[in-house]
């Protein structure tokens, strides 16, 4: 079976961004199918997140997919809470 792994740092200006981009996304650390894992974290002002994959290659792709999409939510919920506030 393929084991596919990929490793996504994203940095931002602020500590505090990265940290709360990094807990909006990290509920997907728990829900996984068999054979999947994700992990999240937040290390100063970056936002790393770890992706292994036994399986398919579409469900890796997807995964990161996926991810991508949360975060990009993420951050506009952040810049839009800071414009309002």
């Amino acid at each position: 079976m393929k084991k596919l792994e990929a490793e996504i740092i994203l940095e931002y200006d602020e500590t505090e961004i990265a940290k709360a981009i990094a807990e909006a996304v990290s509920p997907d650390n728990y829900k996984t199918p068999r054979g999947l894992s994700i992990k999240t974290i937040s290390d100063h002002k970056k936002v790393v997140t770890t992706i292994k994959n036994k399986g398919k290659l579409a469900t890796f792709i997807a995964t990161i997919d996926d991810l991508l999409f949360c975060t990009s939510t993420a951050e506009k919920s952040l810049l839009t809470t800071k414009k309002l506030g």
